[in-house]
């Protein structure tokens, strides 16, 4: 598992709360800063509560499930209601929702045929022409 933490005392707490799996490595955490949609071309799955990296992975074709606790936009609901990013609310969605299995990646990623990306573009540029 790769853990990205926004901030040293979180480092700090993620590698004394699970000291035997960070030592494993079974937790690994970058020692420095990483391009984040490369690494997550290679993910089976993202959790995340931050918005640009569940859309981004949403974008990839990565399966995404957000803890994000704040108001939902329009571009998370639009990918929930498509089924590209799922909510998590509970500890038995946990349970009940997250899908852990290896994900089959395509050679590469075909941004003329990905239907969510095409669909956010044209709802951005349709939200532009409108102002």
């Amino acid at each position: 598992m790769i853990i990205l933490p926004r901030y040293k005392k979180q480092e700090i707490w993620i590698k004394n709360m699970w000291q035997e799996m960070y030592s494993n490595r079974r937790i690994i955490i970058p020692d420095q800063v990483v391009d984040g949609l490369n690494l997550m071309w290679y993910f089976d799955l993202v959790i995340s509560g931050g918005g640009t990296m569940n859309r981004e992975a949403a974008a990839l074709g990565v399966p995404v499930y957000s803890i994000f606790r704040g108001t939902i936009g329009a571009v998370d609901r639009y990918l929930a209601n498509a089924g590209r990013l799922i909510l998590l609310e509970s500890i038995e969605d946990i349970k009940t929702k997250v899908i852990l299995e290896h994900r089959q990646r395509p050679e590469s990623l075909d941004h003329g045929n990905n239907a969510t990306l095409q669909s956010i573009v044209a709802s951005i540029i349709s939200v532009i022409e409108k102002s």
